[in-house]
């Protein structure tokens, strides 16, 4: 991946305070860039580790940030690119430097289906994740098994647009993935969410269902992680270009 500075070394950490230890070198080791997950941080903190990685790194991703965390960034980087998904609680920081372009980034297609409106949030989370990763992301929202009808256009475009992966995102019982494995010659990577009723048990149900995939070429991650799902599209991506 081009990058308008020098990148960090394969080891590179630097301590901040004795409350973060940062992964420069994440990038080069192990072909993606560390992301800060806000959650559990106060603001003050997040600015600090973004501010440390800007300044060495050039770009800075966030996860699970909260509305104090995305106010606290846009005041601190206001000199930056600053792209800010609420739904997904996802923030990107970028220098404003004229070599960041698509053009200077890897090519890569990721197609992002949810099952139903409730699990968006963890599907943007998702798709700003591997937009900051330079992927194209293609969205279908909304078109669970419950009305699979809903389907028959989403297989399609897919199986056009030649994408590298499959993000299929869905709560209650997790039947997405297993279907869409079933239809597209794709990697489909599932990710159960926390949507249900109380036998859902907060995704338990989902993530052991998603396991038991009855079609074959299905990855799991964790309980509403899109942000690991989009690394692995990037990953499956960046792969295939080497």
């Amino acid at each position: 991946m081009k990058r308008p500075y020098e990148r960090p070394g394969r080891n590179e950490l630097e301590d901040i305070e004795e409350f973060a230890k940062i992964d420069h070198g994440r990038h080069s080791r192990a072909g993606k860039p560390e992301a800060v997950f806000a959650e559990f941080k106060t603001p003050e903190e997040v600015v600090r580790i973004v501010k440390a990685q800007i300044e060495r790194c050039g770009e800075s991703l966030v996860t699970r940030a909260s509305s104090e965390h995305i106010e606290a960034i846009l005041k601190e980087f206001s000199d930056c690119d600053v792209k800010v998904n609420r739904k997904g609680r996802v923030v990107a920081i970028r220098r404003r430097l004229k070599e960041y372009s698509a053009e200077s980034r890897p090519v890569g297609k990721v197609a992002i289906l949810t099952a139903g409106t409730s699990d968006i949030p963890v599907a943007e989370e998702a798709a700003a994740t591997a937009e900051f990763l330079g992927m194209e992301v293609l969205k279908f929202y909304d078109v669970g098994v419950a009305g699979i009808h809903r389907l028959i256009e989403p297989v399609k475009k897919i199986r056009e647009a030649k994408v590298d992966a499959v993000i299929a995102i869905a709560g209650m019982e997790g039947a997405l993935p297993s279907v869409v494995a079933g239809l597209v010659d794709r990697p489909v990577i599932a990710v159960p969410t926390s949507i249900g009723y109380g036998v859902n048990l907060n995704g338990l149900t989902t993530l052991f269902a998603m396991l038991q995939s009855c079609s074959s070429g299905v990855a799991v991650v964790n309980i509403d992680n899109g942000f690991g799902a989009a690394v692995f599209a990037y990953l499956i991506a960046r792969t295939a270009r080497l």
